[in-house]
């Protein structure tokens, strides 16, 4: 009789119960679970075993530890002799299931959730690198992430270059001996520029260095940079990974080697998703792909209509084709993503003057979200970093961010055309 059990489709960092990263229990060594199954299967399937309940959906594991049946398990599972659940820092079921599926997604072998994007970003440093370590990134960037690697980083004897754009030669450049990672978001943030993955690989490899991807903007649904030959990808979970604005957290994925340390890192130091989190995330995961490619559509629509404006000097968008990058950004993603920013003519007055007037888009330093959000980044999200270091990214008084969400895109226009008429 032929047998009715139907495939695992867990891959990831290991479940607990001895499974190894990256494989469906029963393949062929060395098989991998995106090689089989499309993105979107991937999105809804992967990761998840069911209990012996026999759940449709995945449960969420509202529990900080778990149960040993003696003391000598107990003993086995800290010691690291025998594998299974311990404590919900850093063994949480609802949070593996996220790891798992998330690093299906991306093509990677493991990944480690986080708290927030933030805390992701530091758990890669701090859990990865040591003092007299080196990194170059790049000036145009999250201001978060740039006030963590140069005011907090050399606290700890971290080093940082920036690189002014994103030539390969001038990275090459600004590599030492001391170097362990090339840090970098594409597209960027708030003026999207896009970077050559595969370019920016092979000056990595050259030096023997890691490639660090941040890939909160197009997510795996747009743009897998592991396929492009970067080594780490960081997410910010709270953006589009959950995509309604309900959650924060982040993730890194990786090489098993990089996350089995990076756990060992959020075992003794704690910044950890919870579970309700890590189930939210795993339902926003669900409707990704949809969901980034109807941002990209009305992003579109909206950078064409703003290129025409009169009161806007220029748009930053990489689906136009006055965009710098455009050729790299159509052979590099599957779409340019919900991320678009123009620069007002009027400067900061005339920013804040627009911003005020909108009675549709949320004014909110986030992005990501199904609502579109508008935000002047001098002022928010890149405050805390000098004016200086501002100029140098191309951030103006007069740049206003737009992150498009899923209302018919007609109404975020005339939104938009309202609050741009002059009083």
């Amino acid at each position: 009789m032929a047998s009715t059990e139907k495939p695992s489709l867990s891959t990831g960092k290991g479940n607990g119960k001895g499974e190894g990263a990256g494989h469906k229990p029963g393949n062929k060594p060395g098989e991998k679970l995106h090689d089989q199954l499309g993105d979107e299967t991937l999105a809804v399937r992967a990761g998840f075993e069911r209990s012996s309940m026999m759940e449709h959906a995945e449960p969420i594991f509202a529990t900080s530890s778990f149960i040993f049946n003696n003391a000598a398990e107990a003993a086995a599972r800290f010691s690291g002799d025998e594998e299974g659940l311990l404590y919900a820092r850093f063994t949480n079921p609802t949070v593996q299931v996220f790891e798992k599926r998330l690093a299906a997604m991306e093509h990677g072998q493991a990944c480690i959730a986080a708290a927030s994007g933030m805390a992701a970003i530091n758990l890669l440093f701090m859990g990865s690198m040591r003092a007299g370590d080196h990194i170059v990134c790049t000036r145009t960037m999250f201001g978060s992430s740039v006030n963590q690697i140069k005011n907090f980083l050399p606290r700890y004897g971290i080093e940082a270059s920036w690189a002014n754009s994103f030539d390969p030669a001038e990275w090459a450049s600004l590599i030492t001996d001391k170097t362990r990672y090339l840090y970098l978001e594409t597209p960027t943030n708030p003026l999207t520029e896009v970077a050559d993955i595969e370019a920016m690989s092979a000056v990595a490899k050259s030096a023997g260095v890691k490639l660090v991807v941040d890939n909160c903007f197009c997510t795996p649904a747009l743009l897998k940079p592991l396929d492009l030959g970067a080594d780490v990808i960081i997410h910010s979970a709270t953006k589009y990974l959950d995509g309604q604005g309900r959650c924060v957290g982040g993730a890194v994925v990786g090489s098993t080697e990089l996350i089995d340390e990076l756990t060992s890192y959020m075992r003794s130091i704690g910044p950890c998703m919870s579970p309700f989190n890590a189930w939210v995330f795993l339902k926003g995961l669900e409707t990704l792909s949809l969901r980034m490619h109807q941002h990209s559509r009305n992003a579109l629509v909206l950078a064409k209509w703003l290129e025409s404006h009169p009161a806007v000097e220029k748009v930053h968008y990489p689906g136009l084709t006055s965009h710098p990058q455009y050729d790299l950004a159509a052979k590099q993603m599957k779409a340019s993503g919900g991320i678009l920013s123009f620069d007002l003519k009027g400067g900061k007055e005339a920013a804040w003057r627009t911003i005020d007037k909108t009675r549709l888009c949320s004014v909110t330093g986030n992005l990501g979200d199904s609502r579109t959000t508008i935000t002047h980044n001098a002022s928010t999200t890149h405050a805390r970093i000098s004016q200086e270091d501002r100029e140098a990214s191309g951030i103006t008084a007069g740049l206003i961010r737009l992150s498009v969400g899923l209302e018919t895109v007609e109404d975020i226009q005339q939104d938009l055309e309202q609050a741009l008429a002059a009083d």
